[in-house]
């Protein structure tokens, strides 16, 4: 467990937080903290942060990096850990320590928590739509600019799992990839010859365009923006077959739709919204300054 998590925390925090945080930080204070000069320097405080909505807990070891950036005297006490279900008014965290660092450290801290709090809420949300059906929940690669290691975090607290996290660690095929290799039978071949050992995966937009993925046996076939009927045809489709692949759908997911299409018998279904349409969770941080 590494310094910056929090005990019981059932997952590990990505490699590159301690410069996300510090990139956080350098955009906010810049040259120094005009406001928190005001505070006398040896003030200290002592806070709590609650929320105000129920939420899967996320980001703590951000905040604890934030805070341990600014000023390692600042003590953190969790009384949740990431992926937790908090209920409105649960006490989150309590914060005591110098003033001054404190308060400059109160808005990024919070902005890391309440976004990685949103995504692993929604995350939960749409895994609890689908229970039972067996079909997995993925994220996508529309994350926030800089944070896709923070979200991705996120989505698996919130219970769901990851996709590819970049262009270099698996292979999708897509329609302009079809096009400039001529087919999908190429395009596969050429990623097997390219890219020997990394998984690979198809985007297909027609039950036509399935049977030629099927020929080309990718590890992964993307159903793209199929509709049920023509799902439950690829998921038959698919079994009937010696050799079976995986079968993603994607395109127009909601929590409204996702329990229908993950009925067809998908294995996996990507939603691009658990990291793109993020809501801030409601939190915040109440302080109390000790009397001097």
């Amino acid at each position: 467990m590494s310094p910056s998590e929090p005990a019981g925390a059932p997952f590990l925090p990505p490699p590159d937080l301690t410069a996300q945080v510090a990139t956080a930080l350098r955009e906010d204070v810049g040259g120094g903290d005009l406001t928190a000069a005001l505070v006398p320097s040896g003030q200290r405080v002592t806070g709590r942060i609650i929320t105000r909505e129920a939420a899967i807990l996320c980001g703590s070891p951000w905040v604890q990096a934030c805070f341990a950036q600014l000023d390692p005297a600042i003590r953190l006490t969790w009384h949740a850990h990431d992926g937790a279900a908090l209920e409105p008014g649960a006490l989150v965290c309590t914060v005591e320590g110098p003033a001054r660092a404190v308060l400059t450290g109160e808005r990024t801290a919070l902005n890391f928590l309440q976004l990685l709090s949103a995504t692993a809420t929604a995350a939960s949300r749409f895994v609890a739509a689908v229970a039972g059906t067996g079909c997995i929940v993925l994220d996508t690669r529309k994350t926030l600019p800089g944070l896709r290691s923070a979200q991705k975090y996120a989505v698996r607290c919130g219970g769901a799992a990851n996709h590819r996290m970049g262009l270099y660690d698996m292979v999708l095929i897509k329609e302009n990839h079809i096009l400039a290799a001529g087919s999908i039978g190429k395009a596969v071949a050429a990623a097997r010859s390219l890219a020997a050992g990394v998984r690979i995966e198809v985007e297909v937009e027609s039950l036509a365009e399935l049977e030629q993925a099927f020929e080309a046996a990718p590890d992964i076939v993307m159903l793209d923006d199929f509709s049920l009927e023509d799902m439950a045809s690829a998921v038959a489709r698919n079994r009937a077959r010696g050799r079976p692949v995986q079968l993603e759908a994607s395109g127009s997911v909601s929590l409204e739709t996702v329990r229908a299409i993950a009925a067809t018998g998908v294995d996996f279904v990507s939603v691009g919204g658990l990291t793109k349409h993020v809501r801030a969770v409601d939190l915040s941080m109440r302080l109390d300054f000790d009397a001097r």
